[in-house]
């Protein structure tokens, strides 16, 4: 069994109450705020050495060193048309201490800080159990653009530990935070309780369901704890007005069924809605190309064009890039390859006309 942490993660300014005019003045006035630090000034600027001490003890190994360079385990993929593509996986983006349960419940009490549960290393189906830098991009945003999400219905898909979803419920009102496999799924309701305190006076709630890309219905067997009722598959059909995907597009296979899954749940919705998805761009040498390339994102980026170019007649898909010029609110690496992306849909026929 593998070992299990909490990494701890400070939201560096509290921006739920701002406005948008506040948000874009933020973004481009400086503010006099020493706790907000833009993307650019992370690397340039020097912050206060506690901070500093913070950030680099939870990416520290064992033995001292930072713990943030990429890695590939080598694992062979085969199929028909590519027999040496080696498997891509995830980046971990920090490591945390081990799990102490009355030093967890103690310290939770503080309200800026976000503490996840998660493991170190994991096989490919488990990797939804550590903490990815794409949910961390999609939570920035999410901070700062609060007023886009406001009261809003949201489903997330593949969310892993979390860590998206709980950033969320500090604006929305309703968050379905899915993913598949009740190992993962206990892990990801003992976070969402564990950081109550984060989103508890909003009146928001996360709801933690199974969702399985590669099944075609919900799960509604009520043997699952985490089922959705008939009530809530109305509500996902009716009012849900955003969709979330962080860092889930490493696997050929599963970024096939992911949007296979968005397409058959949007298809269904009664209302206009976005989709936001981010993406870390992983190289990856490849033994068939002897070369570095980008296999998973290219993929990705051929499936987001398949979805845009789609003519149905019932729905229309406007897919846009986000420049990530917005602050920075948690610490981890923004690298250059975090691309978030915005997908804008239209039902062009109500389902009542279906």
């Amino acid at each position: 069994m593998r070992s299990v942490f909490v990494s701890k993660f400070k939201i560096l300014h509290t921006v739920n109450a701002y406005s948008k005019g506040d948000l874009e003045h933020l973004s481009n006035e400086k503010t006099r705020d020493d706790d907000l630090i833009s993307s650019a000034d992370v690397s340039e600027k020097k912050v206060d050495k506690r901070m500093e001490e913070t950030y680099t003890d939870i990416l520290l190994d064992d033995d001292g060193d930072l713990d943030v360079t990429r890695r590939s385990d080598g694992v062979l993929h085969s199929d028909e048309n590519d027999q040496w593509r080696e498997k891509v996986y995830p980046t971990i983006i920090s490591k945390g201490e081990e799990f102490f349960s009355e030093e967890y419940e103690e310290d939770c009490t503080i309200c800026n800080e976000i503490r996840i549960e998660h493991t170190m290393g994991t096989a490919l189906e488990d990797v939804g159990k550590q903490v990815w830098r794409g949910a961390f991009l999609l939570a920035d945003y999410i901070l700062n653009n609060s007023y886009l999400f406001r009261d809003c219905t949201v489903l997330e898909l593949g969310a892993g530990t979390g860590m998206t979803s709980i950033v969320m419920a500090t604006v929305a009102k309703t968050i379905y935070c899915t993913d598949v496999g009740e190992d993962l799924l206990n892990m990801c309701e003992r976070n969402i309780i564990a950081n109550k305190h984060i989103y508890g006076t909003t009146g928001s709630e996360i709801k933690v369901r199974e969702l399985d890309w590669l099944k075609s219905e919900l799960c509604i067997d009520t043997k699952n704890p985490y089922c959705w009722s008939e009530e809530e598959t109305a509500q996902l059909y009716d009012q849900t007005d955003v969709l979330l995907a962080a860092d889930v597009f490493y696997d050929d296979d599963l970024t096939d069924a992911f949007f296979q899954t968005i397409y058959r749940i949007l298809s269904n919705f009664r209302n206009p809605s976005t989709v936001y998805l981010s993406v870390e761009k992983r190289l990856n040498f490849t033994l068939r190309k002897m070369d570095v390339t980008c296999d998973a994102y290219d993929h990705f980026r051929f499936c987001l064009a398949e979805l845009e170019n789609l003519s149905d007649g019932k729905t229309k898909f406007a897919v846009e890039p986000v420049k990530l010029t917005f602050p920075q609110f948690l610490f981890y690496e923004r690298v250059e390859q975090l691309e978030l992306w915005k997908i804008i849909v239209e039902p062009l026929i109500s389902n009542t006309q279906q």
